[in-house]
């Protein structure tokens, strides 16, 4: 479905929802309803138009283009060669990652030493690479959903297993909120099937409660980062004790 035609759709929505019918509407833009009716299937309206409509239909316009924008599908992951492209440059990945946090470029200028022209760049790559939508203003919009994760065994998984997964082991995890499970068990394959479900219903959580704070102030929220893995595995030095 095409931007327009999704955006169509969203105002009709909006309309039969607010009761107005296209005779209502042509009433009340002085058009004839054969013509309001016309428009909407060409698909021919301008912004000027469609401004005009959601005043007439008493539909805030900034709701019909948040819904468009909602409805847009959206990938769970990038590409293999887009992840790729953002470890070729170690600042490139690190936008990404203030993105997927919802950043503002204020809030990178705050927190990295990176300047204004620097992050405009990024940001004006990884719209190229589809991660994101640059606006006006230098805001955006994510291209991905919030179900989004890293390829399994990609390029980024395997950076941050190199070169990450030491440096966040080595806290103490005793901070406020903060939690390390080490929890071995042994399971049938439908169990261990029905527990990696329910850690996939821990990530949505994640992102519900992420897309929740978004409304609160930057002092009021840190950055956290939640990482799980799930496998059959035994501590090697534990592999070696085995009986031959």
């Amino acid at each position: 479905m095409s931007s327009p035609e999704l955006l169509l759709q969203v105002l009709r929505t909006q309309m039969r929802a607010a009761g107005v019918t296209y005779k209502m509407l042509a009433e009340r833009i002085a058009m004839s309803e054969s013509s309001v009716k016309r428009m909407f299937g060409q698909q021919d309206m301008s912004l000027t138009r469609l401004a005009q409509i959601c005043k007439a239909a008493g539909v805030p316009m900034e709701d019909v283009l948040r819904g468009a924008a909602d409805a847009t599908p959206q990938a769970d992951c990038l590409t293999l060669q887009q992840e790729k492209s953002l470890l070729a440059n170690p600042h490139l990945l690190l936008m990404a990652i203030c993105c997927l946090g919802h950043w503002t470029l204020e809030q990178v200028l705050e927190t990295y030493d990176l300047t204004a022209p620097e992050c405009i760049v990024l940001l004006a790559e990884l719209d190229r690479l589809g991660l994101i939508e640059l606006k006006p203003l230098n805001r955006y919009r994510l291209r991905v959903s919030n179900a989004f994760r890293w390829l399994p065994d990609g390029p980024v998984q395997q950076f941050f297993r190199e070169h990450a997964v030491d440096d966040y082991f080595s806290g103490s995890f005793n901070g406020a909120g903060e939690t390390l499970l080490c929890l071995p068990a042994r399971l049938s394959q439908a169990s261990a099937q029905e527990l990696a479900g329910r850690i996939q219903q821990l990530a949505g959580e994640l992102a519900r409660l992420h897309q929740s704070d978004r409304r609160l102030a930057p002092h009021e929220r840190d950055g956290f980062t939640l990482l799980v893995g799930f496998r059959s595995w035994e501590f090697a030095a534990f592999t070696a004790l085995r009986r031959k």
